[in-house]
């Protein structure tokens, strides 16, 4: 019996070792939040910011590949409602917990706690915000890590691996912000007030009108959590940097004085690596540079971040490089490096056509495409009110989320009819400023065949200023895409094509579009559910420059009633 037994544990150990089953399973990392308003003085002013667990940036999660990710929420806003995005996260079989209000739920109410359950299903590099009106201005925001699993390598060498957010700061509230920009008096935002790395900056508190001493206690240049951060590192070792931008506004550049970085990943996919002095970053994208610690050891260096297309009013964003055993608040002995200039799109368009997929590990696209759809930028007034629109149709939220609505039927609760897979081609100048007479705002939605292959062509054109186009970095939900090819000026639907990446395109979740140019985009609809796609400018989206793509909403599993409540869910809650 006892020779049977272990002839039985052989078998099951060399079956293991044949199939090559992991020995161990996936895991679930359990996550308890507390989000709510508290005073901080991030750039030296003190304002109320939105933290989780007491923190901002929240905290971050560290996950391996196939984990499953569980965060209970507890909305401790008091007077305002929340919602999480995990920014890409695919969500497949769990497009309700994307944490899109307004898309695939109702918002989290004052007081109630909210149950995220997903599955991160491949590593890279990612965040979380808030993603319910301007709420991610506010603070709340964070990084997500997920490794490979054990027994797996990257294909590249480091010795430490650090996250470092991007963020730009007004002293404005959402709420203020929101008001200005939906009010027929429309108020612009204006430039923040600050660059913040990793959550801390430095506002010139000087310029304010009033006495800035310590008395007052809104403005104190010597508060500790306005010092600068610092990244401790030790000579010789080769660091992976994750660097992500959750700007609300800002284009920026980022670059470590005197050190070269190697671009190795992008949105979760590997890079086919290229060498950069200053790293380009727009809303919503995420990199892994290497960067290795082989300056003189003596000293300390600025790590600096910088606005680019917008004209700089901003001051730019310092933290320290700190090579131990140096004292970390030891400031560097030069000035800070000069930035990229700002309004030169040259060398920004050179990184994104630089970014291609690591040989050996990107994926293939789909050699054609089953529909097109060309997306014009474009910006209007509708009705008296200022907005931004795609193809002059500005996205409207409804009441009731799309997902519910489309589960249950509900056709009453958003426009039926789609928006435009167009514009008209040969008379737009995008050159010129348009008036743009005919805009107007919508719920519709794009409605995909499921498991076919959409290209979207991204077109930038003129604002309501005279020469001016702004830069504007689309995101999309539930997806990857590839980047087929970014060009300037007017897309030629009959040309540019034949000029298409079909061999090595990269993999992302988040691309920009620079101003007079155009972006092209593939994906597959093959993850069921309602998805956002959008400018993730916060104020771009908040009027109006966004989408919604639907895709084989009759594979969705039943909706958990927790994600209902609102509009015409109100009644399919359970009590």
């Amino acid at each position: 019996m006892f020779l049977k037994s272990l002839l039985l544990v052989g078998f099951s150990l060399l079956v293991a070792f044949v199939v090559n089953v992991p020995t161990v399973e996936a895991r679930i990392r359990h996550y308890k939040w507390e989000a709510k308003y508290e005073y901080r003085s991030p750039d030296c002013f003190k304002k109320l910011v939105i933290t989780v667990n007491g923190r901002s940036p929240g905290p971050t999660i560290l996950a391996q590949k196939g984990d499953t990710i569980v965060v209970e929420l507890k909305n401790s806003l008091d007077t305002e409602n929340v919602a999480i995005h995990w920014h890409g996260i695919r969500q497949i079989d769990t497009p309700w917990f994307d944490g899109t209000e307004g898309v695939t739920q109702c918002p989290i109410l004052p007081g109630e706690t909210f149950k995220y359950q997903f599955i991160v299903d491949r590593p890279g590099t990612y965040l979380y915000h808030a993603h319910y009106g301007m709420q991610r201005e506010a603070g709340l925001y964070g990084s997500i890590r997920v490794a490979l699993p054990d027994g797996e390598s990257e294909p590249f060498a480091y010795d430490y691996d650090r996250s470092i957010i991007l963020n730009d700061w007004y002293h404005s509230t959402a709420y203020e912000q929101a008001s200005g920009l939906s009010s027929s008096n429309f108020s612009w935002v204006g430039e923040p007030q600050s660059l913040l790395i990793q959550g801390r900056g430095k506002f010139n508190c000087s310029s304010l009108t009033f006495a800035s001493s310590d008395s007052n206690g809104v403005c104190i240049p010597s508060n500790p959590e306005c010092s600068p951060y610092v990244l401790t590192v030790i000579p010789g070792k080769t660091y992976r940097l994750r660097v992500a931008s959750l700007t609300g506004l800002s284009a920026l550049s980022f670059q470590v004085e005197g050190h070269n970085m190697t671009v190795v990943e992008a949105d979760g996919h590997y890079v086919e690596p290229f060498v950069v002095k200053s790293l380009f970053i727009y809303s919503g994208e995420t990199y892994s540079v290497l960067i290795k610690a082989d300056q003189n050891p003596s000293r300390n260096y600025w790590i600096q971040t910088n606005v680019v297309s917008r004209k700089p009013k901003t001051t730019p964003g310092l933290a320290i490089f700190n090579y131990y055993p140096n004292h970390p608040r030891r400031s560097p002995p030069t000035s800070p490096p000069v930035g990229p200039l700002w309004d030169d799109v040259a060398p920004r368009l050179a990184q994104s056509l630089s970014i291609k997929a690591r040989q050996g590990h990107g994926r293939a696209p789909p050699a054609t495409s089953d529909r097109v759809i060309v997306l014009l930028n474009t910006q209007n007034e509708v009705n008296g009110y200022r907005r931004w629109s795609v193809n002059n149709v500005s996205f409207d939220h409804p009441h009731t989320p799309y997902l519910i609505a489309l589960k249950h039927n509900l056709t009453k609760e958003f426009d039926q009819t789609p928006p435009p897979d167009g514009y008209d081609f040969k008379n737009y100048d995008i050159y010129v400023k348009q008036n743009n007479s005919n805009a107007t705002t919508s719920s519709g939605i794009y409605r995909l065949k499921f498991n076919t292959t959409v290209d979207v062509i991204l077109q930038n054109a003129n604002t309501m200023n005279v020469n001016d186009s702004e830069t504007h970095p689309w995101h999309l939900h539930g997806h990857d895409f590839w980047v087929l090819g970014h060009g300037s000026g007017k897309f030629d639907i009959s040309k540019d094509p034949k000029n298409y990446n079909l061999a090595n395109p990269i993999e992302k979740n988040t691309v920009p579009v620079h101003r007079y140019g155009w972006t092209a985009l593939r994906f597959v609809a093959d993850n069921p559910g309602a998805w956002a796609f959008h400018c993730h400018i916060e104020s771009h989206f908040y009027m109006g420059m966004g989408v919604v793509f639907e895709e084989g909403i009759e594979r969705v599993g039943k909706l958990p009633t927790s994600i209902m409540g609102c509009g015409a869910s109100k009644g399919l809650r359970l009590p």
